[in-house]
C-alpha cells in the first residue's frame, strides 16, 4: 500500500514554484574568471569612494573639522572612506542643512553599495538562488518549439553537436536531462538548459518542456530505458517528433509502437560500417564527411522553389538524394519523384566548406 502513495507525489514536481526547481532546472550563465571577479568589485568601490570623496570636497563649507582648519581634499577622502566603511569618528561632520541631506541622499546609498562590493562574494552566494528561480520562470513561461535530449553521454552529445552545428537551435532552446551532474555540467557549459532528474519521470519531462516541445532525442544508454522515455514523452506530447536511439534491433518495433517517428539502430550501423570499411574504406570516409555538419559536403533539406515545380530533381544543380511530399520519403529514382510538385522539401547534399580545405 505504501508503494501507490508515493506514486502521485511524482508528479507534484512540475507544479511546484520556481524557486524550488533551482536544484532541478540549471540556465546557462556566463562564467567571469575570479580575478575579473575581483577587479569589477575593486572598480566598483573605488568608483563609489571617488564620488563620495568628489561630493564632500565640492560641499566642503558644509562641513566642520575638528581642529578648525576647514576640509580639504584630503579631508573629504579620509571623511568618505571613514563614511563609506561605516567607521565614523566623528571628528569631520556635516553641519549645514545642505551638507546632511546629501548625506542622507546620496551619501548613505553610496555606503550601502560601498558594503555591497566588499562583501559580493557572500551576497552573490545569496542571492544566486533568487536569480535563477526568477531566469527558471521566465525560461519555463516562454520556452516554446524547443528540443529535449535525454541523456547527455556519447549519442547525445554528438546530436547537439549536430544541432548547433547546422545552425538548427540556439544553445538556451535545448534542454538536456541527465540523472549525472557531471554530464549536466558539461552541458552547461555549452550553453544549454539543464535539467537534472531521471527521464523516465513524467515529472521531470514535464519539468524540461517537454508537452511543449517541438522535438525529443532519446539517448538513453539502456534500450528499456529509451522505451519507457519514449511512451512518457508521447503521451506528455502527441505532436512532437521523436527520435529514439536503440542498440538491438529486435526493439525497433517496440519504440514504434511506443509512440517513435524515427528509430536509429547504433549498433548495427556502427557494424555495418565496420564491413565495408574492409573493403571499400573510403565509402566509409564519405559516409563520415556527409554526417560531419561542419565541414564537407552535408546533407540538408529545403523547399521547393516555385520554378523548380513540375520539374525534375534529376536535372537541378543540387545533388538531390529523394524529396519529401506529405511526410513520405521519396528516393530520387521512384516513380513518384519524377516531377517536382509544389509543396515539396528536396534532401539534397550541400557544401559547407571549398573542397581544398575539406582534403586538408
Amino acid at each position: 500500500m505504501s508503494k501507490f502513495k508515493r506514486f502521485p507525489l511524482s508528479d507534484r514536481l512540475a507544479e511546484q514554484p520556481d524557486h524550488t526547481l533551482t536544484s532541478v532546472i540549471k540556465m546557462p550563465v556566463s562564467t567571469v574568471s575570479p580575478m575579473n571577479a575581483i577587479a569589477r568589485r575593486i572598480i566598483g568601490a573605488l568608483l563609489a569612494l571617488g564620488l563620495a570623496v568628489l561630493i564632500v570636497y565640492l560641499d566642503r563649507d558644509g562641513y566642520t573639522d575638528s581642529n578648525g582648519d576647514g576640509v580639504s581634499l584630503l579631508d573629504a577622502l579620509y571623511y568618505a572612506t571613514v563614511s563609506l566603511s561605516t567607521t565614523g569618528y566623528g571628528d569631520i561632520s556635516p553641519v549645514t542643512a545642505q551638507a546632511r541631506l546629501v548625506n542622507i541622499v546620496v551619501i548613505t546609498p553610496l555606503r550601502v553599495m560601498f558594503l555591497i562590493v566588499l562583501v559580493g562574494t557572500t551576497l552573490e552566494v545569496l542571492t544566486e538562488r533568487s536569480r535563477q528561480a526568477f531566469r527558471i520562470q521566465k525560461w519555463r513561461t516562454k520556452v516554446r518549439d524547443h528540443v529535449v535530449v535525454v541523456g547527455f553521454g556519447t549519442k547525445g552529445r554528438a546530436a547537439v553537436k549536430t544541432l548547433l552545428g547546422d545552425e538548427v537551435m540556439e544553445p538556451n532552446r535545448i534542454v538536456v536531462v541527465d540523472p549525472d551532474q557531471s554530464a549536466l555540467d558539461a552541458a552547461g557549459a555549452l550553453g544549454l538548459v539543464t535539467v537534472h532528474g531521471s527521464a523516465t519521470r513524467s515529472d521531470v519531462l514535464r519539468v524540461a518542456g517537454v508537452p511543449r516541445a517541438r522535438a525529443v532525442v532519446v539517448a538513453a544508454n539502456r534500450d528499456d530505458s529509451a522505451v519507457l522515455v519514449t511512451l512518457t514523452a508521447r503521451e506528455l506530447a502527441p505532436n512532437a517528433h521523436i527520435v529514439v536511439s536503440v542498440r538491438e534491433a529486435e526493439n525497433v518495433h517496440l519504440l514504434k509502437q511506443s509512440g517513435a517517428n524515427q528509430v536509429v539502430i547504433s549498433s548495427e550501423t556502427a557494424g555495418r560500417l565496420l564491413g565495408i570499411a574492409t573493403s571499400t574504406p573510403r565509402v566509409v570516409d564519405m559516409v563520415e564527411d556527409l554526417l560531419t555538419p561542419e565541414s564537407g559536403l552535408a546533407i540538408a533539406e529545403r523547399a521547393v522553389e516555385p520554378s523548380e515545380a513540375g520539374g525534375s530533381p534529376r536535372h537541378l544543380p543540387d545533388t538531390v538524394l529523394g524529396l519529401v511530399r506529405g511526410g513520405n520519403l521519396y528516393r530520387v529514382d521512384s516513380p513518384e519523384a519524377d516531377a517536382i510538385e509544389p509543396g515539396d522539401r528536396l534532401l539534397y547534399v550541400r557544401k559547407v566548406t571549398p573542397a581544398e580545405d575539406a582534403n586538408r
